[in-house]
């Protein structure tokens, strides 16, 4: 399944170039913590401090909640997230409980009319 989500950034040209720095690559740990969640595939994009991030995940083992679980007990992934909140800030939508937000698909051009 594709997920897509929006994240805004801190508006700091310095802070935006780190985050981008540290997306090069990513720590070891956080890509298996993601893999080993079912995410198969993601790329963030970026347009000035707006964030949107494609996820594709394998619904046989993706679970949103249960991933959510595992990056509160793993001391590691929450070490990435705490360094990562240093550049991020939530959209004005955003519930004060996340990060990331899902963003609502309005348009496919695969559901149209030849």
């Amino acid at each position: 399944m594709r997920h897509c989500l929006a994240l805004d950034l801190k508006d700091d040209a310095t802070l935006i170039a780190t985050y981008e720095a540290h997306h090069q690559r990513i720590w070891p740990e956080v890509a298996q913590h993601l893999r080993k969640h079912g995410v198969t595939g993601m790329e963030i994009y970026r347009l000035g401090t707006r964030m949107v991030m494609l996820m594709e995940t394998d619904d046989a083992i993706y679970d949103a909640e249960r991933m959510a679980l595992a990056t509160e007990t793993d001391p590691k992934i929450r070490e990435w997230e705490a360094l990562m909140w240093q550049f991020q800030a939530p959209t004005p939508w955003t519930p004060a409980w996340q990060k990331w937000t899902p963003m609502r698909r309005i348009f496919d051009l695969q559901q149209q009319p030849q």
